[in-house]
């Protein structure tokens, strides 16, 4: 399938001005189900400064951490079996706000969750970059195929993602379980595509909204 340059393009333009700022994420629950909850790190300082992020440790803002906090009220009244999270720094400060509401839930750290690996991009600027090579800059943030030097491709992250995707669904339909997955934009949508069976041009101009949540609901095998 060839992808249309100029779509990526505005897709990663509306990301560079305006991060985390997207359409609410789609919420399916019914009763009897298994579901999966899935959200995006909160606003970082390497979002507002338009870094390439990657795996590198960055911290959530002050508005950041009040994202974080607005996120678990409006989750403070489900019920959680399981937090996975990536094992970056902005996923697990997401999380603790939720953690103070339910302190018994377990965490499970998982690194097929890690963010893609930018290589030699990782800690620069997007901004400097878009100046400088606009083609190159939209194609490493949104082709599917393109890695930077030393970094990965969405492709190659989909290796470990979808994996992670499969083990996930079949531990939701082994019994009745809600599990909360924290994680970052782009393992995000990988994740997203899974689950919503996107085809691959939506999957590579979603953005994930900060504060929000989406909701999976999964059949629990052999429920009567």
């Amino acid at each position: 399938m060839k992808i249309p340059f100029s779509v990526l393009r505005k897709a990663a333009l509306a990301s560079l001005q305006h991060p985390g700022e997207a359409t609410p994420l789609p919420k399916n629950e019914k009763p009897g189900f298994s579901h999966l909850y899935l959200c995006r790190h909160a606003q970082t300082y390497d979002n507002i400064r338009r870094i390439f992020s990657g795996r590198r440790n960055s911290h959530l803002t002050p508005e950041g951490q009040r994202q974080a906090k607005r996120l678990a009220q409006e989750l403070k009244n489900k019920h959680f079996d399981l937090f996975i999270i990536s094992p970056l720094a902005r996923c697990r400060e997401t999380l603790q706000p939720l953690r103070q509401i339910y302190p018994q839930t377990p965490v499970l750290s998982d690194p097929r969750l890690l963010e893609r690996d930018y290589g030699q991009l990782t800690g620069t600027s997007k901004r400097k970059l878009m100046k400088q090579n606009p083609r190159l800059a939209v194609l490493y943030r949104r082709a599917y195929d393109f890695p930077p030097p030393g970094g990965e491709s969405l492709k190659m992250v989909k290796t470990r993602v979808w994996p992670f995707c499969q083990w996930l669904k079949d531990y939701l339909e082994e019994k009745e379980r809600n599990v909360l997955v924290c994680c970052t934009n782009n393992t995000m949508r990988l994740i997203r595509q899974f689950f919503e069976k996107l085809p691959l041009l939506q999957m590579l101009t979603l953005e994930n909204r900060y504060a929000d949540y989406a909701v999976y609901s999964v059949p629990v095998i052999g429920k009567k």
